[in-house]
């Protein structure tokens, strides 16, 4: 089985009636097809008996939902030790054509200004510790804390060129549980870097109170867990921009998985980001979301049966935090990496989002990766900041 991504990542599996014929799926197109171009899946029949044989080749094709789309059977005669290559052929939109309708409450932006008037009362007291460096360093590491939301104490990794001057920076928003790393201090002599850990994770692990922070107060909004980590995205912006070295004009962001859903949530509330490059964002399109998923499905239902919520109750909490509902906002370049194979979180959520920015924007898809991207991504997405630096 394996996906090729149309309107919905699209799941064909093929059969064969017989025992001596076996098959394999080629790749077209990279499994990418845009329209007017019609989808095509080439499946190559090879005959291992010394008869002929004639078999009945099936196809069936069904979303990332496991919905069926279309079926498809073909009568095959392949000679003694011989193969055949059989297409199939059917139309489907293309990514950008994917809609998922806003499902947002109408106090939304009441809701997120209400969250940045209260941080703005909240004083950062930010603190940098300067990290013991190695000789051909080009740049100082710093660890820094500061204050947040409800004055939660979060912090990162801040590298900063050797040499004075005013530099752009990159914000850098972690995965979902991910642990912490450093920027490299021998890297872009340029340019400076932030990592951002944000409450109860990374850096602050040890001294999480929020538990699995996905189910944390999930039924209620005012305290759900990503209200404040979402402002700690902002104060992380603070943080950047009120450093003497910081070219304020030039703020970049950039984040996988949660940190991807950080990065669209971060350009959505704070326009002081200059361009951002998401990749294989999390936290989009909740109801269709969790249909497909196991997980974070799992651990948030089973949350919701706790508390005895509905689905209504639940999704209308959900919604504050939906990148899907928040897209709209965005005003900065951006660009977006998908992993066709991606289990975690699918592509049809990625695109969720991203049909809703209206701003400048691009993407590119990875055929065979997963919930990842490959490493040519880094040049391609620093060769964008490049193209908007101001």
């Amino acid at each position: 089985m394996f996906a090729a991504f149309l309107q919905l990542p699209i799941y064909a599996q093929t059969t064969t009636t017989g025992s001596k014929l076996s098959h394999e799926v080629k790749m077209t197109s990279g499994w990418v097809f845009y329209s007017p171009e019609m989808p095509r899946i080439d499946i190559l029949v090879k005959n291992t008996d010394d008869i002929k044989r004639s078999e009945n080749l099936q196809l069936t094709v069904s979303t990332d939902k496991r919905t069926p789309v279309y079926s498809f059977a073909q009568q095959t005669i392949i000679h003694p030790y011989d193969s055949a290559m059989i297409s199939f052929s059917f139309g489907l939109p293309e990514p950008e054509a994917i809609v998922s309708l806003p499902d947002n409450q109408p106090d939304l932006d009441e809701f997120w200004e209400k969250a940045k008037k209260e941080l703005a009362t909240v004083t950062p007291d930010y603190k940098l510790t300067l990290l013991p460096g190695k000789p051909g360093d080009k740049r100082k590491t710093y660890k820094v804390t500061m204050r947040s939301l409800e004055n939660a104490e979060i912090s990162g990794y801040y590298c900063v060129p050797e040499k004075k001057g005013k530099y752009p920076v990159i914000v850098s928003y972690m995965g979902y549980g991910s642990k912490p790393w450093l920027p490299n201090p021998a890297d872009n002599p340029e340019m400076a870097e932030f990592i951002l850990s944000t409450r109860g994770q990374g850096l602050n692990q040890p001294g999480n109170i929020y538990g699995d922070w996905i189910t944390f107060e999930l039924g209620d909004k005012d305290k759900y867990y990503y209200r404040g980590a979402f402002m700690d995205l902002i104060r992380a912006i603070d943080f950047v921009s009120s450093r003497p070295e910081t070219d304020t004009l030039n703020i970049f962001a950039e984040g996988g998985s949660q940190g991807g859903a950080f990065t669209l949530a971060a350009c959505a509330l704070d326009r002081r980001i200059t361009a951002a490059a998401p990749t294989i964002p999390f936290l989009s399109d909740y109801p269709d979301y969790f249909s497909i998923v196991n997980w974070p499905a799992e651990p948030v239902q089973k949350k919701q049966a706790e508390l005895k919520l509905t689905d209504k109750k639940l999704y209308e909490t959900l919604s504050y935090f939906d990148i899907k509902n928040l897209a709209h906002k965005i005003t900065c370049p951006v660009i977006m990496a998908v992993g066709l194979q991606d289990e975690v979180c699918p592509p049809h959520t990625n695109f969720a989002g991203y049909n809703r920015i209206h701003s400048e924007k691009e993407f590119y898809i990875f055929p065979e990766n997963g919930h990842n991207v490959p490493d040519q991504w880094w040049q391609i997405r620093y060769a964008f900041f490049e193209k908007h630096r101001k």
